[in-house]
């Protein structure tokens, strides 16, 4: 469903990128004679940025790209050519090209910067919630299921159970305290190959060594999840370890 609502959101993007700067042009013809094209040019930067809220690299790009070819056509002379007699105004294709690709970057890495720092701050929400339901004297169950669903959510899981006291049974993948994955006797490049597929994935819940249980998860083919996301994911673990001591 993530995938399919950011495909959807990109190709929206792409085509506001080729419309918007071609219908902004033609409702900036009648007054391309009485404006400079320095202020014309502000106006399709204004475009593009719009577009490049969106977060799509590609669009950005797209609509900067649109932006000088409409502009060259509709707004630099000779009209309707796809040709310029004026330097000033190839240069000011060229400076709009170039600044809504810059632009386009800056809103890239803001709406990533933005994705992560929410993300961290509900990976916190989540271990607090683990903790209270610990202090509050909740249940080890109602813990239990709640770390199932928050590493579903961290780890982009397709499946997570929990089984008390056991480790090891049917050589599952693990993945350990350090946060690095460890299947057949070797690391897995989760960075590079996503979590293994089609697996179980071990996370034990330890306190003091003594292990007390472990999360069996399974993981869907588009999760890749960070190191730090891994370690979140331990600290869910180590967690429900404390509370079954």
């Amino acid at each position: 469903m993530k995938m399919r609502a950011l495909v959807s959101r990109d190709r929206a993007a792409a085509l506001v990128a080729v419309i918007g700067p071609f219908l902004v042009s033609v409702a900036l013809v009648p007054v391309r004679d009485s404006v400079a094209n320095t202020n014309v040019a502000l106006v399709l930067v204004l475009v593009i940025v719009a577009v490049a809220a969106s977060g799509s690299r590609p669009a950005g790009v797209l609509a900067a790209v649109s932006a000088s070819l409409w502009f060259d056509l509709f707004l630099t002379k000779p009209y309707e050519r796809f040709a310029i007699s004026n330097r000033s105004d190839l240069e000011t294709t060229a400076l709009l090209l170039a600044v809504g690709v810059g632009v386009t970057e800056l809103a890239v890495w803001g709406r990533r910067q933005h994705g992560l720092a929410n993300r961290d701050a509900g990976y916190l929400a989540g271990i607090r919630d683990a903790a209270e339901i610990v202090a509050s004297g909740g249940s080890s169950a109602d813990l239990v299921d709640d770390v199932s669903r928050q590493l579903i959510k961290v780890l982009d899981l397709r499946e997570c159970r929990f089984q008390y006291g056991v480790a090891g049974l049917g050589h599952p993948a693990r993945l350990r305290d350090d946060g690095q994955v460890e299947w057949q006797h070797a690391e897995w490049d989760v960075d590079r190959l996503g979590l293994p597929v089609d697996v179980d994935i071990e996370l034990l819940a330890e306190s003091g060594g003594r292990l007390q249980g472990r999360f069996l998860l399974r993981a869907s083919p588009i999760a890749h999840p960070s190191r730090a996301q891994r370690l979140v994911a331990v600290t869910l673990a180590t967690q429900v370890g404390a509370s079954l001591k």
